[in-house]
Formats: C-alpha cells, structure tokens, sequence
C-alpha cells in the first residue's frame, strides 16, 4: 500500500459511523424538543446545529475524547440580558431535563456530556437583518461579538470541490495530527480555516500532496510553544524521510515512516 493510498484509507476511517451519526441525530432531535418545551413562552428565536458536525469534519470520540456537536441557542432578549445570564439560563435548562449527565460551564458556551457525545450549547442573539451575535471572549469593549454560523460551510464546501474532494479528507487527517501528536494545541477551527485559505485556489494532485505540502509550508507563529516548534519540526523530519524513501521506490518504508505522524486506527 503507498502513503497516498494509506492516507486516503486513513481519512476514511475517520469519518463518524452510522451509528454514531444516528445517536448524534437522535440526541439532536430530543435535545430540540426539549429546548421547545423549557422555552415555551417565545424566548426564543430559533436554535441549530452548525460547526464541523454540520461539514463532515468532526472526528469520532474513538480518536478524539474531546470531540464535540455545536449547537447555537438564540435568544430574543428583549431585555438585554448578558450572556453570562443567558449562560446560566442554558445551565437551568440542562439540570432540568439531563441532571444526570456531566454539566459544566466553557465560556462561552454551556457543555453537556452524553454517554457517546458532547454537546457544547452556545448562547445568541439576532439583529433586526437576522445577523447573530454570541458571547465575545477578548473584546473588552463589546459582551458580544458578530458571527456566521453556517456561512463557512459554504466556503469549505465550494472549495473542497475544487480540490477534488480531498479539503475535507486533509482536515481530518490534520485534526487527527493535532489531537493525538498535539494534544488539541491547535483551535478545531483555525486549523480549517487555515487549510481553506491555503487551498483556495491553489490544488495538489493528491492527498499525500495535499499532506505533504500542508507540513512543508506551515511555520509556528509569535507566542507558539516550543513543545509546538518541537513536534512540527518532528513532523517535518518524518515528511522528508517519507519522501526519501520513495523517491527510492521504496513504498512500504515510505508507509511505515509516515504512520509515525498518522498512526493505524482500528475501527471496532
């Protein structure tokens, strides 16, 4: 098997199951009859799913323990509530109907754990143009911050397309660096914003292209540990030893060094 075949057997495994899709939908579908139910008097505009559950770049929790659904609460507010109090609002609701499940507060979001997926519930609001706003972690001049929930969808989609349908098979594969060689150093998000913009216009001609340009070209930034510059230094290493051996034809060293940066997973 070459790396690229490896790598592309490797994404693929990835990918959430059909159980666990179906637990996750099932678990959607009574977590929104239960918002309906709680919020029964109008508070409430609407709520969804959206983040990379949304865009089939979600890791199963076999692989990543902290992987997680996103889903936005929009509040009508009329009075102008904070999000701290619109926070605490969604702990009330949590206790009320999953009192025995794990409950805790990640600013700016309310975390539910389930036996098989953890939901991080997060708090808006929505403008008069239908524009939404969620809790601001940095901004110390605004409790709020605006925001495109489902808008990147869109971006990854068109430009997973354009790259042949290898975008979203790369950002699993990078996810799955960064939460098992990493220890999740990097934002879930940043990570796929970052391979987005890079291949927006800019196309490999395949995975292990993708990979290898991906590490090649990737340069720790200000501030950045040096348990970060170490280990994608190490990445870099084993890309160029990768590409030693088959540039010597030799495929089956070039796949046994390259699992030492994506190692086996065994599916149950």
């Amino acid at each position: 098997m070459s790396v690229n075949n490896y790598l592309s057997t490797l994404s693929s495994s990835l990918v959430l199951s059909a159980t666990e899709t179906a637990n996750i939908r099932t678990s959607i579908e009574n977590l929104s009859r239960k918002l309906n139910s709680y919020f029964n008097q109008g508070q409430l505009h609407t709520h969804f799913q959206f983040g990379s559950s949304t865009r089939g770049t979600i890791l199963p929790r076999r692989v990543d323990s902290e992987s997680d659904v996103d889903y936005m609460v929009v509040f009508k507010n009329p009075r102008g509530f904070t999000p701290e109090t619109l926070l605490r609002q969604l702990k009330d609701f949590m206790y009320t109907y999953y009192n025995r499940s794990e409950i805790y507060k990640d600013s700016p979001t309310m975390v539910l754990e389930l036996n098989h997926i953890k939901f991080e519930l997060v708090p808006a609001i929505q403008d008069a143009w239908g524009n939404f706003s969620i809790p601001s972690k940095q901004n110390i001049f605004s409790q709020w911050m605006p925001t495109d929930p489902l808008g990147f969808n869109e971006k990854i989609t068109r430009v997973n397309v354009y790259n042949n349908s290898r975008i979203k098979p790369l950002v699993r594969l990078l996810k799955y660096w960064n939460t098992n060689k990493l220890d999740g150093y990097l934002y879930s998000f940043d990570l796929e914003n970052m391979l987005v913009q890079k291949y927006n216009y800019n196309s490999r001609g395949s995975l292990k292209e993708y990979v290898y340009d991906t590490f090649e070209t990737m340069t720790p930034s200000y501030g950045d540990s040096q348990r970060f510059i170490e280990r994608l230094g190490r990445a870099k290493k084993i890309i160029y030893e990768a590409k030693w051996h088959e540039q010597r034809g030799y495929e089956v060293q070039a796949r046994e060094t390259i699992k030492n940066l994506f190692p086996e997973v065994y599916v149950r």
